[in-house]
């Protein structure tokens, strides 16, 4: 497939994880290597297309940033590949531990599916839990679907509530809908609430406003848009809400320690191209 052909394809992509994201994206920025003038103008048109995915813009930062961006591009792709975030979860769980999740966490349930001993309370919102519960299946882990009307009880009897970080500052996550919900109830409750933010997560305050800029214009009534802040897949948590941030370096109580930003920042990237 063409470099551009394939940029494309990464950006029409809906649904994928994360990681797999980053790699297709990793082999397409490397193919590039006939149009090296080319590559800020990539990066910022996958971001544009892909504008709440952390690791994505993790990535594209220090690609854009980097005076050997080919060589970069596989290094960072090799980062995610082998992040250990889901090690360190697995190994900072109590034994036998009930545990709540929103969604279709890759990373949580990388953790998960490295134990035989949990139970998952797992809330589904607009249907993306389909493929994670999926996935505790095939690896006989112990779960139960539950509805949202009950995310009072169950963050009340869980060991600990995890939420996938997809983009994350010392103030703010960019998290799945539904995360604020379960992080509520459980701070109500006593209950702990682990951030668990994998390799790219972590990002400069300047690109956590821009996604929270964005976030306002997709629900702005006067926009082009114009839909509820329930209709997204996304939304704003304020980090008062998380006990502990479990990343690839392990479980580390929620500081800023815990999150320091893994990519310098990148003003080229906020500017608009055209798509």
């Amino acid at each position: 497939m063409h470099p551009i052909e394939h940029l494309r394809y990464v950006a029409r992509a809906q649904g994928a994880d994360p990681a797999s994201l980053v790699d297709e994206t990793a082999h397409a920025l490397g193919a590039l290597r006939f149009d090296p003038a080319g590559i800020v103008v990539a990066c910022r048109r996958i971001v544009q297309r892909h504008p709440f995915t952390g690791a994505l813009w993790w990535l594209c930062a220090n690609v854009a940033t980097s005076a050997e961006p080919f060589d970069a591009v596989w290094e960072l792709a090799e980062q995610v590949r082998t992040d250990r975030t889901g090690a360190e979860l697995a190994a900072a769980l109590p034994d036998d531990a009930t545990v709540v999740t929103i969604g279709a966490p890759g990373v949580i349930a990388t953790g998960l599916v490295r134990r035989g001993d949990v139970r998952v309370l797992a809330f589904d919102a607009a249907h993306a839990a389909t493929g994670f519960v999926r996935r505790l299946e095939r690896h006989d882990v112990d779960y139960e679907a539950l509805d949202a009307g009950v995310a009072g009880a169950a963050t009340r009897a869980a060991d600990v509530v995890l939420i996938e970080a997809l983009a994350v500052d010392p103030t703010r996550v960019i998290a799945p809908i539904g995360s604020s919900t379960i992080a509520a109830a459980a701070h109500a409750w006593g209950t702990p609430v682990w951030l668990v933010a994998g390799i790219g997560r972590r990002l400069p305050g300047q690109m956590i406003d821009h996604m929270a800029d964005h976030l306002e214009s997709l629900t702005d009534p006067t926009g082009d848009c114009g839909l509820d802040p329930w209709e997204l897949d996304v939304e704003l948590l304020p980090t008062s809400l998380v006990t502990a941030v479990v990343g690839p370096q392990g479980h580390v109580p929620m500081g800023p320690p815990a999150i320091v930003a893994e990519c310098p920042m990148a003003h080229e990237l906020l500017r608009t191209s055209a798509m």
